[in-house]
């Protein structure tokens, strides 16, 4: 047997992974699924019938049941940043292609096509019983989580589980999970240069940047190089930690968003407690928790794009490969300026030698 628990190095049964759990019961999921060579849904999907459940992620009942359990904490995160927001599901807006809960701390931009598999998971711990209902999208990795908290309706949150329950309760490791798309970025054409920094001085929403990077086929990285230091320019890496502890002394209200293939979660509001612990750099405040790892840290880059009344400015983390980890706004309110505060901090974090950037990149 393995260090893990495991008989084979074979594809694990669902026994096994039991198993491999009952060896590293304190491991995070996320890690254990890794070291076992499986997804963490894979790990999840183990545990069916030993307090574990098959649910059925269909928006309509899932946030309408959602809007009635009281307070909970919602976590996304990726490979490199975990949010963690307290608080209320309230307003729910679906689409079918992306859908919105709107609330005082609940913010959220999900994508139902990642929403793939769902589960309903209780753990015992002494006397306590912890409840979560955890997502995932077809890779198995995790897009949303939600956990039980001791001020949440727990009669409300079991019909919930009990509607979206599905017949098959089979603790089967998931035949169908796929592995995820290795991320690549999109090289500029020659043309591209002149025609992006047309289209984004023409900009009127900072929402119309995705449909321009969709028609000219760039990543964000490549956009930020080739739209010209009036519009985007290279932050020390070291910038984000010093933008936590500004936003926290200076008692700025941010906009941090944290997301993947299947969820955008956003944070609106002041900061105070700013704490960093090894390579990562934590926010430990009453309704907002934020981890995330510094080390993973390539690129910084402060963005600034035209809006409905002068511009936004965001920083925004990316990652060896290019992906994007994090993302910081100044709080706006529509049809208002940018805070003063806000654009004073960004604009004096640390920069870097433009072209040096560009040529590290070739």
């Amino acid at each position: 047997m393995t260090a893990d628990g495991l008989e084979s190095a074979s594809r694990p049964t669902a026994a096994e992974i039991r198993k491999a759990r009952a060896h590293a019961p304190k491991m995070r999921e996320r890690d254990l699924a890794r070291t076992i060579g499986i997804s963490e849904a894979e790990l999840v999907a183990s545990f069916v019938g030993h307090g574990t459940r098959r649910i059925d992620p269909k928006f309509d009942d899932l946030f309408a049941g959602l809007q009635n359990v009281g307070p909970v904490m919602a976590l996304t995160r990726n490979e490199s940043a975990v949010h963690e927001k307290i608080g209320e599901f309230e307003k729910f807006i679906n689409g079918k292609r992306a859908a919105l809960m709107l609330g005082e701390q609940i913010d959220t931009r999900m994508f139902p096509a990642s929403w793939v598999h769902g589960f309903a998971v209780e753990k015992i711990e002494g006397e306590d019983v912890r409840r979560s209902l955890q997502f995932f999208d077809a890779h198995g990795d995790a897009v949303q989580k939600i956990h039980a908290r001791p001020e949440t309706n727990t009669n409300a949150w079991d019909q919930l589980v009990e509607l979206l329950t599905l017949p098959d309760q089979q603790p089967e490791v998931l035949p169908d999970i796929t592995p995820a798309p290795v991320f690549s970025r999109k090289l500029p054409t020659v043309h591209a240069e002149m025609q992006l920094r047309d289209r984004w001085q023409s900009m009127t929403d900072p929402h119309q940047f995705h449909g321009l990077l969709k028609d000219l086929e760039l990543d964000r990285l490549s956009a930020f190089e080739l739209a010209g230091e009036s519009w985007a320019w290279p932050l020390d890496k070291g910038s984000v930690q010093a933008l936590l502890r500004l936003a926290a002394s200076e008692h700025i209200p941010i906009m941090c968003f944290v997301g993947n293939r299947g969820c955008i979660q956003i944070h609106s509001g002041q900061i105070a407690n700013v704490l960093e612990k090894g390579p990562w750099i934590n926010i430990m405040d009453r309704t907002f928790h934020l981890h995330l790892r510094t080390d993973h840290i390539h690129d910084v880059w402060a963005v600034r794009k035209p809006a409905d009344v002068g511009h936004v400015t965001s920083i925004e983390a990316y990652d060896s490969d290019g992906q994007q980890i994090i993302q910081f706004f100044g709080v706006r309110g529509e049809g208002n300026v940018e805070r003063s505060g806000w654009c004073g901090l960004a604009e004096n974090l640390p920069k870097l030698d433009h072209a040096i950037t560009l040529g590290a990149a070739e």
